[in-house]
């Protein structure tokens, strides 16, 4: 089990300089293409290219669960549920099924909720290290006054959120308006404060690849410490062709700047299987250091139930009834 005895390591001790930004630069942005052919085929090879098993397949999944933002953002939430949730965040694993394993201490990467359960979250995540996310910014839509967006990033500060998961305005992109874009996304930096601002793009709603591309930039050059493909909300959410380029935008801005930006795919990743395909994308794409938590995060509900399922056939060879791993 050596292999997987490499997976306790959480957070890293050495944390990077944030980005800080840059001046808008219009003529990078304009030069910023994407080929969809070219893209979509290469997306469609990779869930194949990458296969793990056994020992390694149960680290590559314990290594998934590390970069859970295990969220809740449901309309009928209540103080009970996310605080089992912080509870499954503290131990997202069975102790049985890490005992076996020979593995200890596996967190998840962040609980995510609205504002008014941030007080609720920090209070069950007391000691244990795990930061609390909060969304903003009239999520989903981003249609709220702009001054009540930004005061509503500065309440949950104050409530205590370390990371502050925001929404774009979609119409910037749809009518190219990269100015606007860019000026609420510095105010929405501003706003955060000492904590780290994920720009969620909602790419399903951007209309192409390369406006996706583009805005990535736009949000990276504003001082984003992540981009995030999706609230979860829209019709469609993470794709692996959307993640090629949001991930290679990432890439091309530390290669001019020497700033490290985290990713974030979200919405209808809810299977073991594809945890590993997009940790896989990320390894290839970016490197090992993009595997930690600190710039790679799935936002998620329901994966953390069938990778538990999964480690648990790895044990046993039988697949147990999800019932029998609960999310809160």
């Amino acid at each position: 089990m050596s292999t997987l005895t490499q997976t306790q390591t959480q957070l890293p001790q050495v944390h990077l300089p944030r980005n800080p930004g840059m001046a808008l630069d219009l003529d990078w942005v304009a030069r910023v293409q994407a080929n969809t052919s070219a893209i979509e085929r290469r997306a469609a090879t990779l869930p194949g290219r990458r296969s793990v098993k056994k020992d390694y397949q149960a680290a590559w999944l314990l290594k998934a669960v590390t970069c859970i933002d295990l969220t809740t953002l449901s309309g009928d939430d209540t103080v009970g549920r996310v605080r089992r949730l912080c509870a499954k965040a503290r131990q997202p694993i069975r102790a049985d099924i890490q005992d076996a394993l020979g593995v200890s201490g596996i967190q998840t990467g962040a609980i995510c909720v609205y504002h008014d359960m941030i007080e609720t979250a920090v209070d069950a995540l007391q000691g244990s290290g795990i930061p609390v996310a909060a969304v903003s910014t009239g999520f989903p839509a981003g249609l709220s006054p702009f001054h009540l967006r930004v005061a509503e990033i500065e309440e949950s500060v104050k409530a205590g959120a370390r990371e502050i998961d925001i929404v774009i305005s979609r119409r910037h992109v749809l009518t190219q308006n990269w100015q606007a874009l860019y000026d609420e996304m510095k105010a929405f930096r501003k706003a955060c404060g000492d904590a780290h601002v994920k720009a969620i793009l909602a790419t399903g709603e951007l209309g192409s690849l390369r406006n996706v591309a583009r805005a990535s930039l736009i949000c990276m050059m504003a001082g984003a410490d992540f981009i995030k493909t999706s609230t979860g909300k829209e019709s469609v959410n993470a794709t692996l062709p959307v993640s090629l380029v949001m991930i290679r935008a990432i890439r091309d801005y530390f290669d001019a700047t020497g700033f490290h930006v985290g990713y974030k795919p979200a919405g209808g990743i809810s299977k073991a299987k594809d945890a590993i395909t997009y940790l896989a994308l990320m390894k290839d794409e970016l490197g090992n250091r993009w595997l930690q938590p600190d710039l790679f995060r799935f936002g998620a509900s329901s994966l953390l139930n069938d990778i538990e399922r999964q480690l648990e056939h790895h044990l046993t060879g039988a697949y147990s009834a999800s019932y029998r791993h609960p999310m809160g």
